[in-house]
């Protein structure tokens, strides 16, 4: 008993530590927000303030259009990680459930994908959108990211766990592909599917490069690319850029709060299918 008592108090200090390595950055940013520039960049760094401010936030209202930039950031992270998580979806059921000629080859093509950075695609990315006419857009911005690779994959693993019997009944009883698929197969990936678009939504939400080399015009700047203006060369507005990040994260804060039961399962389930 004693032994066992030893081993779970081992077991909650070793929590308690990952706890406060995770939660102590997010504090700091959080207070942070409240200091002076020269408190922020002092040294030896102190945690709380010398002097509370709420001058950041008001600054960054000032310096930057914060509303627009969020409203082109919710438009343009929410309408890719929705467009993505959708096509990724049918493609990952077509891959792990269909049985079609050259299926492996062409999925292997998919993953081959995944190897090669932005960085040597932004260029022609970039040149075929311009003659298409759609830089500086939204469908611009959107067009060229409503599916990935990654989400492929991690669809397809969901769908490969689930049992070939509901596929099997639904067809005997006279269901097409798509039915199977839409009133079938997508509510039993739901915990997957919220995963995913999590994911996505999360790294379109903070991309900066991409939005940044697709738009031309303040008007279309999302809210990584406006807050870049407060840490760029010769520019330190440490204070301004914290309020900034901190406004940029609650959101995906409150969504993740909301839906952690389904995201804590789809990776769950997703990882072991996999």
């Amino acid at each position: 008993m004693k032994r066992i008592t030893v081993s779970k108090t081992m077991q909650v200090i070793l929590c308690l530590l990952i706890l406060f390595l995770i939660v102590f950055p997010f504090a700091w940013l959080l207070v942070s927000t409240f200091k002076l520039q020269k408190d922020i960049i002092k040294w030896p760094p102190t945690f709380w303030p010398k002097h509370w401010t709420f001058k950041n936030y008001s600054a960054v209202f000032e310096r930057i259009p914060l509303a627009k930039y969020i409203l082109n950031t919710v438009i343009f992270a929410g309408f890719v990680s929705l467009f993505s998580s959708f096509f990724d979806s049918v493609a990952g059921y077509a891959f792990a459930r269909l049985d079609f000629k050259g299926k492996n080859v062409i999925f292997n093509i998919v993953l081959l994908t995944m190897l090669v950075p932005f960085q040597i695609v932004m260029i022609p990315l970039y040149i075929e959108l311009n003659l298409m006419g759609i830089l500086n857009t939204f469908v611009g911005l959107i067009l060229p990211r409503i599916t990935s690779a990654y989400g492929i994959f991690f669809m397809r693993s969901f769908f490969t766990g689930l049992p070939k019997e509901l596929q099997e009944a639904a067809r005997i009883d006279g269901m097409g592909e798509f039915g199977i698929f839409a009133k079938i197969m997508l509510p039993l990936c739901k915990p997957a599917f919220i995963t995913f678009f999590i994911f996505c939504l999360t790294s379109n939400w903070n991309d900066l490069i991409y939005p940044l080399m697709m738009t031309s015009s303040t008007a279309m700047r999302t809210l990584p690319a406006g807050l870049a203006i407060f840490v760029g060369e010769g520019v330190r507005e440490t204070g301004p850029a914290l309020a900034g990040a901190l406004i940029s994260m609650l959101p995906l804060l409150i969504l993740y709060c909301a839906a952690q039961k389904y995201f804590v399962e789809g990776i769950a389930v997703s990882g072991m299918k996999g």
